[in-house]
């Protein structure tokens, strides 16, 4: 494909069928016999320039799938096109390419950063792989310790010496570093403090915009979500359920565990009442799903027609909304 500027409409992620199925194993021998289905079927397309939500309870597989799109993990089927090039079967060598233009940020700031390191050597080691002087990795760490709000002796310094808001900022310095067009933002601001919260994501919207990033944006709390995402796909146990501009999910929701997400979102005010009673039931297991929809054990709305057969997303009011559900 030929190199530019692109269009800002144009699609720089698709994502067609893709599953994963983690083996599980039992039996003196450690036999197959089972498989826990993390991703099942999931489709989406991720426009250049946009801040796109996946949002779901936890285990619902949103980080598999985030870390599937980024070929840190092999899908078992499917295919996952970035920027018009099939990479799903790329080896690492073919890989190393993308790797300067596909990024993550990790959710633990401090498990993802080496103890025995230096900042600074933390955040250059991507320049140095890449085969830059000493010099210039340095000075480019520089700046970018700064672009990220951190003090100017940063580099010299240890994770264990910073706050929870500032290894995250590392994090965001070492995912920048390499200048990405596409970064997943897995759980980035679920490990910090409310206050905290409001400067990481007020930085990534800064960067979003400094470096003309395209972002997926891995979350479970649908406030942060609605704030900071252009669009937003649902997932509820491996599948995408609902998928939409934030204005469509959050004022007029389809499908019945969208419309629970958004009941659940607790008011700041202790003179409000809780809304509802909350969904009935717990998640299905991922080694034994329900068949046909898997949310119908926990549907208030839910008819034969559900336990026989998965629903398909389709089209709904709105711009590019669809919803899986046989009878919203």
């Amino acid at each position: 494909m030929e190199s530019g500027i692109k269009p800002q409409n144009s699609l720089i992620l698709q994502v067609r069928d893709l599953s994963k199925t983690f083996p599980v194993k039992g039996g003196v021998l450690s036999r197959v016999v089972g498989g826990v289905k993390a991703v099942s079927g999931v489709s989406l397309d991720v426009r250049r320039g946009e801040i796109f939500g996946l949002v779901g309870e936890s285990g619902c597989g949103k980080t598999t799938l985030g870390r599937m799109i980024l070929k840190l993990m092999e899908p078992s089927s499917g295919r996952i096109l970035f920027d018009g090039n099939d990479i799903t079967d790329y080896d690492r060598t073919r890989m190393r390419p993308y790797r300067k233009r596909m990024q993550i940020i990790f959710q633990d700031p401090f498990g993802s950063l080496n103890p025995r390191k230096t900042i600074g050597s933390i955040v250059g080691e991507p320049l140095r792989i890449a085969g830059l002087p000493g010099s210039e990795v340095q000075e480019k760490v520089r700046e970018m310790i700064e672009l990220v709000g951190l003090p100017p002796d940063t580099p010299g310094r240890y994770p264990h010496e910073f706050s929870g808001g500032q290894r995250q900022r590392v994090g965001i310095a070492r995912a920048l570093i390499l200048h990405p067009e596409f970064l997943v933002a897995d759980e980035p601001v679920s490990a910090l403090d409310v206050s905290i919260q409001a400067q990481i994501l007020s930085l990534l919207m800064d960067i979003k915009e400094h470096f003309s990033l395209t972002l997926l944006f891995i979350s479970h709390d649908l406030r942060v979500v609605r704030s900071i995402c252009d669009r937003v796909a649902v997932m509820y146990l491996g599948r995408v359920v609902e998928v939409g501009t934030v204005d469509d999910l959050y004022q007029r929701p389809v499908h019945p565990y969208t419309e629970e997400l958004i009941r659940a979102i607790p008011e700041p005010d202790p003179e409000l009442s809780i809304r509802g009673d909350g969904l009935p039931g717990e998640v299905p297991s991922p080694m034994n799903p329900p068949p046909g929809c898997a949310f119908h054990p926990r549907c208030p709305f839910a008819r034969d027609i559900c336990r026989q057969h998965i629903p398909e997303l389709t089209p709904r009011p709105g711009q590019g909304h669809r919803a899986a559900c046989h009878v919203r």
